[in-house]
């Protein structure tokens, strides 16, 4: 075989780079954000990375060059991760009497600033959660207005962090609430609050979480201004808070007799520290029933997949749907269908 020309060493030096990153990613999952901050930004650019390689390894496949292994290789050691990227459509599934639909769906205070030109923004929301039926709903940027008004739900619980916009999140539903609570990020307007919640014979603990903001516009542009060096600065303050969140959340769930949904803004990607802890003894209902990349949030090209529904590993999943097309938000709703039944 005859050796590379200069261009392919260039080609492959920088397909090493690249290779290299990814294998520094799949790390992440298993370092807390305090430990190595600005490393933790790597796990939001684990899409492209992906894409990346995969791009190096049909090159060198259509070139028949034996340099499609560090590709392949890398790859194929992240093969789970590829499958938290996209997903092959699920079969189609009619709802059951005795299973429960949960809807998450950052509202983004129901356009309050004008951020989508229109003066039906609140209404299209009101109407699009009420046309899904859900049996659960968790509103994460909930603002408390006249205007909004769901109906069709007889129980609600709010809870306020900014007392003065009337900003937080709720929690709706039709099932009796037995308990809930707040569990409370200090002084961040951040925040996650739980309802136990009766279903049928059982008690479920359902968690709507809203963790501090990454506080980056939904441009890849962004990343490659002059400032950049002070945003990946905030990036990683914010996934340091997060850390100290997700704490708050996995001890209220060491203290819960029920099982739990965990639902919700994660303001990170199902590749971080973040995400593998909260979902520990859950199951991810788009890796379970999910299609397509799942994208729940607008950033340009890149499919961010940073709102999840973690259903407890006891029940099964049945249906997953993202609504890409329901642009009310900077983020897009997310609903998940499970029952109660176990899932072997």
């Amino acid at each position: 075989m005859k050796p590379l020309n200069f261009f392919d060493k260039v080609i492959f030096f920088v397909n090493s780079l690249f290779a290299t990153a990814l294998l520094l990613a799949y790390l992440l999952p298993y370092i807390p954000p305090s430990s190595f901050p600005y490393l933790s930004v790597l796990s939001l650019t684990m899409p492209v990375l992906l894409v990346i390689n995969i791009a190096f390894l049909i090159y060198w496949v259509v070139k028949l060059r034996k340099h499609f292994l560090l590709s392949f290789l890398i790859l194929l050691l992240g093969f789970n991760h590829i499958l938290s990227l996209y997903k092959f459509g699920a079969e189609k599934y009619t709802k059951q009497p005795q299973d429960v639909k949960l809807l998450s769906y950052n509202v983004r205070q129901f356009n309050r600033f004008n951020w989508i030109e229109g003066d039906s923004v609140t209404n299209q929301i009101i109407n699009f959660i009420e046309a899904e039926k859900p049996d659960v709903v968790c509103l994460q940027e909930y603002q408390q207005r006249s205007d909004v008004d769901f109906v069709e739900f007889q129980h609600k619980y709010e809870v306020l962090t900014d007392k003065k916009t009337r900003f937080g999140q709720a929690i709706y539903t039709n099932y009796p609430i037995v308990n809930k609570g707040s569990i409370g990020f200090g002084t961040s307007n951040n925040n996650a609050i739980y309802v136990d919640l009766a279903v049928g014979n059982d008690t479920i603990r359902f968690i709507n979480i809203h963790l501090e903001s990454l506080k980056i516009k939904p441009k890849v542009s962004e990343f490659q201004e002059g400032t950049r060096e002070k945003l990946i600065g905030r990036i990683d303050n914010s996934f340091r808070k997060q850390e100290a969140q997700v704490k708050k959340i996995l001890k209220n769930l060491e203290s819960c007799p029920y099982k739990s949904v965990i639902s919700g803004d994660m303001n990170n990607s199902a590749f971080s520290y973040i995400y593998r802890k909260l979902s520990e003894g859950h199951l991810d209902a788009f890796k379970e029933k999910g299609k397509s990349f799942g994208k729940t949030f607008d950033f340009d090209f890149i499919p961010m997949r940073i709102d999840a529904i973690l259903v407890d590993e006891a029940f099964k999943v049945r249906q997953f749907n993202s609504f890409p097309k329901v642009k009310y938000s900077d983020h897009y709703p997310i609903s998940c269908i499970f029952s109660l039944e176990s899932k072997d």
